[in-house]
């Protein structure tokens, strides 16, 4: 459970340089070795400043999520269609992520579990249909660690997306796989319009779809586990949910509305604990539809009135926020500023003040897949969605945002992630700390070295990544990492003695060490001539 606020180190830092090697830190009581072919210089001791004291530019946040979903549901995003090879398959993944990277993307969030399936080798649920067309037909490989490592190589952080109740795309069970869990256990499940939905009454199904996620938490190295906005069905064609049963035998006195969000609240808090008792570091979030509830229904809502999740489909986000049941929330805020049933300028503050205080992150779910149009007058200019990064500027409970999708990503409707990057994104940005989930700073990187074009040094530890600076004016202090203005690399650490990095000119480079949380350690910096 989350209790509070995570907080930002401030502890004061000293340097001492030795030839053209200088080192930022507590542990800074011994200059690092003088750098292969360096000429020797005098000692000098000076004092910085506290990070905490800096001044920093708001355009350049140092942390900061920049995230893509990435759907597999009907193909949306990857695989680009049913039948591929497992190399063509890998190919699409991999220019998707080269697409997000070229943006400074740094996590990705990818449909492993589109409706009770699997993107990944299961023993508990069939292979999903949209890799090969057929559902529970081996693709021949197991992507899961595939999309995991390429995530990585590109610094980027891997969340598991998962939708917890969607059961089939097909109301017709005898065409399911034999070994799946709603032909196997049929009073499971309720049919709802043209799909089949487990029934989040029924402790077995909380418990089963507790036992998929934990299943992969414990067998894939994966950094988070994500839900999307899909609970109960929407409202539609569906008729009534047919749950009366379960009701009349759990309801316990309660009110049916009351009953169905409890039953939801009680699968949120039980794969909260089962994710963070297997590995602690996994973030666990979800991406509530955007609306939590309209100031009609209750006067704490929000100035909005569209559909309120929290009535609608018995998603109530403000409960899992207040009892810490999530590491953060990521509302859905599809619609653009001024739009008067729900207004961008309305929600984004009210989601910030809800988290205000409550150690749970808050990112934005934008909607990309918007941009440009043809129903939308304000979707069509290319401004809309950069104005959006540009009010979170102003609430710094805004963490980060993630776009919906990655087809978009790479195909830049109106030049927007063009927009997006020199408006926002000039620079790489290390992902927000959960203080929590634990984690330490690595020692900081030692025995730099300048050799040629290539500034090396000695790995680090338990690093899994390094942040590197480049001052080109003003001091190389403290003060110059205390946002994103000098960060030019996040760079992947490559499991050898030795890291290098391919310098960009001339200047002073700092380099840290990031774990896989980003706790960051002390810098170690070297003056090039």
């Amino acid at each position: 459970m989350r209790t509070g606020r995570p907080l930002l180190a401030a502890a004061a830092l000293a340097a001492l340089t030795v030839s053209v090697a200088y080192v930022f830190g507590p542990d800074a009581g011994t200059a690092a070795p003088a750098t292969a072919g360096a000429a020797p210089e005098t000692v000098a001791a000076e004092a910085v400043a506290a990070a905490s004291s800096c001044r920093v530019d708001a355009r350049f946040p140092k942390r900061q999520l920049r995230g893509i979903w990435i759907a597999t549901v009907n193909n949306i995003d990857w695989p680009t269609r049913t039948g591929q090879s497992p190399a063509a398959q890998q190919a699409d993944y991999v220019k998707l992520l080269d697409d997000a990277a070229r943006r400074r993307v740094n996590a990705v969030f990818v449909q492993v579990r589109p409706a009770s399936d699997a993107l990944y080798r299961s023993s508990l649920e069939p292979w999903s249909k949209f890799l090969t067309g057929t559902a529970g037909k081996d693709p021949g490989w197991d992507p899961l660690p595939f999309l995991i490592a390429e995530a990585r190589k590109r610094g980027m952080e891997f969340h598991a997306w998962f939708n917890p109740y969607r059961a089939a795309y097909d109301t017709d069970r005898s065409r399911l796989p034999a070994s799946h869990p709603a032909r196997v256990h049929p009073d499971w499940v309720v049919k709802y319009g043209d799909r089949l939905y487990y029934n989040p009454g029924l402790p077995e199904v909380r418990d089963h779809v507790t036992k998929v996620i934990k299943d992969v938490v414990q067998r894939y190295d994966v950094d988070g586990v994500h839900f999307d906005d899909y609970f109960y069905p929407y409202p539609g064609s569906g008729g009534q949910f047919r749950d009366g049963a379960a009701f009349a035998r759990y309801g316990g006195g309660m009110k049916l509305a009351d009953w169905r969000r409890a039953n939801v609240n009680k699968l949120v808090a039980q794969v909260d604990r089962v994710v963070h008792a297997a590995r602690k570091h996994v973030k666990f979030g979800i991406s509530p539809f955007g609306i939590w509830r309209n100031a009609s229904n209750d006067p704490s809502g929000s100035a909005t009135r569209g559909m309120s999740a929290y009535d609608a489909i018995y998603a109530d986000a403000r409960h899992w926020i207040r009892s810490g049941t999530v590491d953060y929330v990521m509302p859905q805020l599809y619609w653009p500023r001024g739009f008067q049933i729900a207004d961008y300028d309305v929600l984004a503050p009210w989601w910030a003040k809800e988290v205000r205080g409550t150690g749970v992150h808050l990112y934005i779910g934008q909607a990309l897949y918007r941009v440009g149009a043809a129903d939308s007058a304000a979707w069509r200019k290319p401004g809309e969605l950069p104005s959006h990064l540009t009010l979170n500027r102003k609430h710094p409970e805004i963490r980060g945002d993630v776009y919906f999708s990655a087809k978009q990503v790479s195909s830049n409707p109106l030049r927007v992630m063009d927009r997006i990057v020199s408006g926002h994104y000039a620079r790489p940005a290390l992902r927000p700390l959960m203080k929590d989930l634990g984690g330490r700073a690595p020692d900081r990187p030692r025995d730099l070295r300048v050799e040629g074009a290539a500034l090396s040094w000695k790995a680090s530890p338990g690093a899994s990544s390094y942040a590197v600076y480049r001052v080109t004016s003003g001091a190389a202090d403290a003060c110059a990492v205390a946002d994103a203005r000098n960060l030019i690399a996040i760079v992947p650490a490559t499991g050898g003695a030795r890291q290098s990095f391919a310098m960009r000119g001339a200047g002073t480079y700092l380099v840290s060490a990031l774990d896989r949380l980003h706790n960051e350690s002390s810098a170690t910096r070297a003056a090039l001539p």
